[in-house]
C-alpha cells in the first residue's frame, strides 16, 4: 500500500458472528449512492459454492497460490479459518477501488476486520454487528438450511467468542430489527464519511 493514504478513500468494516445479517446491512449501504461505496471482494482457497462468480462473489484461489500471496506479502490481512481454508483481503483490490474514487466497505470475519483497523486506524470504521442472542442466531442459522447441524454448532460456538470482540469495535449495531438496524447503520457510516464541522 502507498504512503500517500491521506487522499485515499476511507475504509468502512463490517464483523459479526455467522448469522447478525451484516451481509444484509452491507448490501443496503452499497445502494446507497451518497456514501460512494464499492466492495472489497475477498480472496479464499475454498470451493465454490452453488452460483457464486470468480471475482464477483470472492477471488477463487488454491490453497498453494494463497500461501504464495501470504509469501509475497500480498494481503492487507489474511486467515486460514479452518486446514487450508483461507480467507483474506489482497492490497491489490483495495488500490483497485481507491483508485476508483471510491470508499472501501467489508464484510470480512472479526479478526480480519480488527487488523485492517489496526493498519490504518485514522482511515478505518469498524462495525460489530450483534446477533440479540446466540439462541436467535441459531434459529437464523438452521433457518438458512446450508449447512449441517454440526457445521451450525460450530458457527454458534465460534460465535460465542467473537462477541467477546465486539468492545474493539468503534461502533456495536444490535441487529434486532433490520429496518432500524439498517437506518443506523447508514446514519452511522454517513457521519463517519461526512463528518459535521465543528460549530
Amino acid at each position: 500500500m502507498t504512503k500517500n493514504n491521506k487522499e485515499k478513500g476511507k475504509l468502512i468494516v463490517f464483523s459479526a458472528p455467522s448469522g447478525s445479517g451484516k451481509t444484509t446491512i452491507v448490501r443496503h449501504l452499497l445502494k446507497q449512492e451518497k456514501l460512494n461505496l464499492a466492495f472489497s471482494i475477498s480472496a479464499t482457497s475454498r470451493e465454490k459454492r452453488g452460483t457464486e462468480v470468480h471475482a464477483e462473489d470472492y477471488y477463487f484461489l488454491s490453497a498453494n497460490q494463497f500461501k504464495q500471496h501470504i509469501k509475497d506479502d500480498e494481503f492487507l490481512e489474511w486467515e486460514e479459518v479452518y486446514r487450508d481454508n483461507f480467507y483474506g483481503t489482497l492490497k491489490t483490490e483495495v488500490e483497485r477501488l481507491w483508485s476508483l474514487g471510491k470508499n472501501v466497505i467489508f464484510d470480512i470475519d472479526v479478526s480480519g476486520g480488527l487488523r485492517i483497523k489496526r493498519k490504518f486506524p485514522e482511515q478505518t470504521l469498524a462495525v460489530f454487528v450483534k446477533p440479540p442472542s446466540i439462541d436467535e442466531l441459531k434459529i437464523r442459522l438452521k433457518k438458512r438450511k446450508t449447512e449441517s447441524d454440526d457445521k451450525i454448532n460450530m458457527r454458534v460456538a465460534k460465535a460465542s467468542a467473537e462477541l467477546a470482540t465486539a468492545p474493539l469495535f468503534d461502533v456495536i449495531i444490535e441487529n434486532d430489527n433490520l429496518d432500524k438496524a439498517l437506518l443506523e447503520a447508514e446514519t452511522i457510516v454517513g457521519d463517519f464519511l461526512n463528518p459535521k464541522k465543528e460549530e
